[in-house]
């Protein structure tokens, strides 16, 4: 199966049959070509022009089959005030990791290095495994394609 659209999304798609999950990793939702296999067995062939959400419907026949993000290892670091969530996100936005901002605490993917610098700056930690969506991308130099450094060395 060849899938060139998403049809809808879970939350508000009409479902009267068999849901079938297409697992997805955080890091492939913004992929557009990529090859899968849903919980069924079956090959799915994407080939869509925007990122894909944890729920989208990709095909709708005898089953539907959609998106399932799977869960996670995230470092959760809470923040008590704006100053913290400022100091939090500048620490991570140079380090170029995507986040996830709540209310209440900042998460980024897991990885040694970053968990043990942020118990170095003082920053209450913990690991957890949730889902990592809804994520900001933070990109080096901005996102704009046509940005242009001058060096002289």
């Amino acid at each position: 199966m060849i899938t060139t659209k998403i049809l809808g999304n879970l939350r508000d798609y009409p479902c009267s049959k068999e849901i079938v999950a297409i697992p997805f990793e955080w890091f492939e939702l913004d992929k557009r070509r990529l090859l899968k296999v849903a919980d069924d067995g079956n090959e799915i062939g994407i080939q869509v022009d925007t990122a894909l959400s944890n729920g989208d419907v990709l095909f709708d026949g005898e089953k539907i089959y959609a998106v399932q993000l799977k869960f996670t290892k995230l470092i959760c670091i809470s923040v008590t005030s704006m100053q913290e969530m400022g100091r939090v996100c500048f620490e991570l936005g140079n380090r170029h990791l995507s986040l996830q901002i709540k209310e209440n605490s900042v998460h980024v993917p897991y990885d040694e290095p970053t968990y043990t610098y942020l118990q170095h700056l003082g920053f209450h930690v913990e690991i957890v495994k949730d889902l990592f969506s809804d994520y900001i991308v933070c990109k080096a130099h901005g996102a704009s394609s046509s940005h242009e450094h001058s060096h002289s060395h």
